[in-house]
């Protein structure tokens, strides 16, 4: 079964939609492309991608369907369009043109409104999202969760991926809350939940069991049928870089039956992203 990373970025400085995106983030502060992430890839037995937004605009899922055409590695893209614009369907319509946008990320986490997700206008975006078999990536914090859970409940036609956990506070230690909540978000069968990003909330010299209870309960209350693997490259390096996480991933899978392992680190992303869409085959 083919390996595949559920999450990773590229990005070009130059663009300048990336506001989030600063110097004083050194290791990010420059380009990164797919060149950069091949021997990361080759390394881990991965061999294909979902390649996701990080700028709020429809420029760079323009920008990043474009390297999707020509790079077989990738299998699909994660975009965005404005969904709070007047004509945001017809957005969606339109981007669904492209076969290789696999779903769309509104960025939750940095919108000002933590009730954003419950306003009655996003159910006409959900609708024609679940009508073109896009993916909702919802990239939230644990805040969110309980508004998160009402929309995946009034859309069970529309699958939604929780990005990064949801970002549990790993470095603090303060999860119970966030247990609860994603405890509840998991009885819903329409999300599915990635394994990314968590040692970017973990403390500087994180060790794998500052991640245990996180992924333990994630994979009691989800299960590894309903668990995605991601790098969150490049945003990984900022602690430890993509073969360290890795290697932690493994580790802390480990107990796991293979079939379980490969679910989670290629068949459940190649179910939820590239079912219906995406590019399901080298060269098509």
């Amino acid at each position: 079964m083919m390996r595949i990373d559920a999450h990773h970025h590229v990005w070009q400085l130059a663009r300048g939609d990336y506001g989030w995106l600063t110097p004083d983030l050194v290791p990010l502060y420059r380009d990164y492309d797919l060149a950069e992430l091949r021997p990361l890839l080759a390394a881990a037995g991965i061999e294909g991608t979902i390649l996701v937004q990080a700028a709020p605009t429809e420029a760079e899922t323009a920008f990043m369907l474009d390297i999707a055409g020509q790079a077989d590695l990738v299998r699909g893209v994660v975009g965005w369009i404005d969904f709070d614009a007047t004509d945001a369907v017809a957005g969606i319509e339109k981007v669904a043109a492209h076969q290789l946008l696999v779903g769309l990320r509104p960025m939750v986490q940095d919108i000002a409104d933590d009730d954003w997700l419950l306003r009655p206008a996003l159910a006409a975006q959900c609708d024609a999202m679940a009508r073109h078999r896009l993916v909702f990536d919802a990239l939230a914090l644990p805040r969110h969760l309980s508004r998160l859970v009402q929309v995946v409940d009034r859309h069970p036609g529309l699958q939604f991926v929780l990005d990064h956990f949801a970002k549990p506070h790993l470095a603090t230690g303060e999860i119970a809350a966030w247990k609860d909540d994603v405890q509840r978000l998991a009885a819903r069968p329409n999300i599915v939940c990635k394994l990314s990003g968590l040692v970017t909330e973990a403390a500087a010299n994180w060790q794998i069991g500052d991640l245990s209870e996180a992924v333990d309960h994630v994979l009691e209350v989800f299960g590894p049928q309903r668990m995605l693997f991601g790098s969150d490259w490049p945003v990984v390096n900022l602690a430890g870089g993509y073969a360290r996480w890795f290697a932690a991933s493994e580790a802390l899978l480990a107990r796991l039956s293979p079939d379980e392992k490969a679910a989670i680190y290629g068949g459940n992303a190649a179910r939820i992203y590239l079912s219906s869409r995406g590019r399901h085959t080298s060269g098509k």
